[in-house]
C-alpha cells in the first residue's frame, strides 16, 4: 500500500523558510553515509522534507536467515534508521538516541531493493516519536515500526560525518 507523505506533520521540502533546514538535512545524509555500520550495507539516505526520510537498501543473500529471507535484524536496522532520521530533522543541535522501538513484520523480504520511509509523529523537545515502514520492489509493505528518540549530550557538530556546507564568506 503506497503511503502519502505530502500531509506529514512539519511541512514538506520546498516550503517557505526551509533553506537552513535543507543544510541540516544534507548534513544528516552525510552523517548516515559516514557511519561505519552503514558501510556494511548497500544503502543511501535521502531526507525528503521536514520530518521525512527515505532509505533505499539493497537486501542481498548475505543478510538472509537459514530459510532464505532477510533476518529480523535487517528489518530493525532499516525501520529504526528511517524513523530516527525523520525525527532528527527536527533537532539541529544534538544527536538523538533510540530509547524504544516496536516493530511488526508482515512479509518476508526475499531480497532486492527495499525502501524504508520514516515520518516524524510528535515531540520536539526531549522525546520525539517517529514511525517507519518498509516497501518491497512491488510496493508491498513488509513491516512497520514506531520508535521514541531522545536528545543525547552529543553535539551533532562534534561528529565527523555531520558537516553543514558553508556559503561564501
Amino acid at each position: 500500500m503506497p503511503h502519502d507523505l505530502t500531509g506529514a506533520p512539519g511541512g514538506v521540502q520546498g516550503a517557505p523558510g526551509t533553506e537552513g533546514a535543507a543544510l541540516h538535512w544534507r548534513a544528516l545524509e552525510g552523517l548516515y553515509a559516514s557511519a561505519p555500520i552503514n558501510h556494511m550495507f548497500r544503502s543511501s539516505l535521502e531526507i525528503t522534507g521536514e520530518g521525512l526520510s527515505r532509505i533505499t537498501f539493497l537486501v542481498e543473500p548475505d543478510c538472509f536467515h537459514a530459510a532464505g529471507a532477510a533476518h529480523g535484524t535487517i528489518y530493525f536496522k532499516m525501520l529504526d534508521d528511517a524513523a530516527f532520521y525523520a525525527a532528527n530533522t527536527h533537532v539541529t543541535d544534538r544527536f538523538l538516541l533510540t530509547t524504544s522501538f516496536n516493530m511488526h513484520l508482515s512479509k518476508p523480504i526475499k531480497g532486492g531493493r527495499i525502501v524504508a520511509e520514516g515520518r516524524w509523529v510528535s515531540g520536539r523537545r526531549r522525546v520525539l516519536v517517529a514511525e517507519s515502514w518498509l516497501l518491497d520492489e512491488d510496493g508491498d509493505e513488509c513491516g512497520r515500526g514506531t520508535g521514541t528518540f531522545m536528545r543525547s549530550r552529543i553535539a551533532l557538530s562534534s561528529l565527523p560525518g555531520y558537516s553543514v556546507p558553508r556559503g561564501p564568506a
